[in-house]
């Protein structure tokens, strides 16, 4: 047997307690979080630390992100954020690697009056949630971030949010779950196993099985598309695709006066009407997104997509000019019919679901690794899942809302068990 942590590919250990399909910071947070607790851990994923996880900007933001959410996601955003700190501290005692992570606050801005209008319909729905924002004019929002546009409106302040680099993040990630006993397995799951009424494991693409007690799925958009599970227990989620940009500040800019990555923190923006966001690191880079798009599993980058953020990006902030473009990326997102995520165990038994985390997948990465390597270890469900799990799915349960997005309805029902074929 190899040693313990150790990566492997060509020899696949025959079982475990726990298989985790999926390695982005939400598979790697419950692999890492699952270890501790004692279980043995298998990690399956050709391509670690990619998919949603390398396009993400990484934005810690559930104060900004309530407009598009409902009261139940807010609070799990909310309380993931205040686990967030902690949870990057004892990375890097771990591990000395760096994160990114800054918890220096969100600027949302408005660029027109219209804009202006928009802004205060998301205060009123954000302070509805019990939640204070700092309302700033126009002077304000130039004194906060002297390289915003002067045609800028005004805004709103969220102190306490955040932001975190999902690369280097990842990295961390997987080596303090290896630290920390769990397995990777650079293979695809072409199936999920089953036997005794229940999931089994899972079929590698190279053929081999690994057995297992507990299966998490935790493949993003992908999550819906594996062999071997009964009709009915395969997670609702579709690819979204966002398109992101990533700038950084020359050394001839930085001589001239900028500062790196030109802002203190971040900037989510609105532009006549159409939304960008702005994510400066530490390092100098300045990460712009997201396009969202319903085009499928598709991932290319086009021109129209790109430009129209560095548009809107350079009306807020025009020094986005003078930066050199090191990176463009198209990523997929999981959806789900109410863009919640989906948490806790399935109709199957032996399958665990942590997937549909839109775009919060980062936000939500301490969360969903405590609660989920808590059940596996216990078998009792969080609370805080009651308004994320499968069931809330079932025929005649959910209904769509105007917005075009989804609402579940009704109590929440345990599952109707599924067997295996």
């Amino acid at each position: 047997m190899p040693a313990k942590g150790a990566e492997l590919s060509a020899l696949v250990p025959a079982e475990s307690d726990v298989l985790v399909i999926g390695a982005g910071v939400i598979g790697l947070s419950i692999a890492w979080r699952a270890a501790q607790r004692g279980l043995s851990v298998i990690v399956a994923d050709p391509q670690p630390g990619h998919g949603a996880t390398h396009a993400a900007a990484g934005m810690l933001t559930p104060i900004a992100e309530a407009a598009y959410a409902e009261r139940e996601i807010f609070a799990l955003g909310q309380e993931s954020l205040r686990r967030y700190p902690g949870f990057i501290s004892e990375l890097y005692d771990l591990t000395g690697l760096p994160t990114g992570f800054r918890q220096t606050g969100t600027l949302q801005v408005a660029y027109d009056s219209d804009d202006l209008a928009m802004l205060a319909e998301t205060r009123v729905l954000q302070e509805s949630f019990g939640v204070h924002l700092e309302q700033l004019t126009a002077r304000d929002c130039r004194e906060a971030e002297p390289m915003l546009d002067p045609s800028v409106r005004g805004g709103l302040l969220a102190p306490a949010d955040g932001s975190v680099d999902p690369r280097l993040l990842a990295i961390a990630l997987r080596q303090a779950a290896e630290q920390a006993g769990a397995q990777l397995v650079r293979q695809s799951v072409t199936e999920v196993t089953c036997a005794g009424g229940r999931a089994s494991g899972a079929r590698l693409a190279d053929d081999s099985v690994i057995a297992t007690h507990w299966v998490v799925l935790a493949a993003g958009w992908e999550s819906a598309a594996f062999g071997g599970l009964p009709a009915g227990t395969a997670p609702p989620v579709r690819p979204v695709k966002g398109q992101i940009i990533r700038l950084r500040t020359s050394a001839a800019a930085e001589r001239s006066g900028l500062p790196p990555g030109l802002l203190r923190r971040t900037i989510r923006g609105v532009v006549r009407g159409s939304t960008v966001y702005l994510v400066p690191r530490d390092s100098g880079e300045l990460v712009i997104g997201a396009t969202q798009e319903e085009l499928g599993p598709d991932t290319t980058v086009t021109a129209g997509g790109i430009w129209e953020l560095l548009r809107d990006a350079r009306t807020l902030v025009p020094g986005v000019t003078e930066l050199l473009l090191t990176d463009v990326i198209a990523g997929l997102r999981p959806g789900t019919p109410d863009n919640a995520p989906i948490l806790g165990p399935s109709a199957l038994p032996g399958l665990v679901l942590a997937t549909g985390h839109f775009r919060a997948g980062v936000l939500l990465a301490p969360v969903t690794a405590d609660t989920v390597s808590a059940y596996l270890r216990t078998g009792t469900a969080d609370p805080i899942w009651r308004a994320f799990g499968a069931e809330r799915f079932k025929a005649g349960r959910f209904t769509a809302r105007g917005t075009g997005q989804g609402e579940a309805v009704g109590d929440r029902e345990p599952q109707e068990a599924v067997t295996c074929r």
